[in-house]
């Protein structure tokens, strides 16, 4: 992978706040934003959390009879 294409993705980084670069002279010191990145945890496991709901609900859907047109399952 060349160096423009690691610095393009770590700049998607960068820009969403998942991590922090500085520059000294020839040198650049990239480091992970803990913060940043508990926010994003916490924001994935709700989003696992309501679709394995959401999952779950469609699976017993799927899987129970259907209700007859008095509402009672068959």
């Amino acid at each position: 992978m060349s160096l423009t294409a690691v610095m393009q993705h770590l700049q998607v980084l960068i820009d969403v706040g998942l991590v922090a670069s500085e520059k000294s002279g020839r040198v650049r010191t990239c480091r992970i934003e803990p913060a940043t990145v508990r926010q994003a945890e916490t924001w994935l496991t709700q989003q696992r959390t309501d679709w394995e709901h959401r999952l779950g609900r469609l699976d017993q859907l799927v899987t129970d009879p259907a209700p007859d047109r008095s509402g009672n399952r068959t």
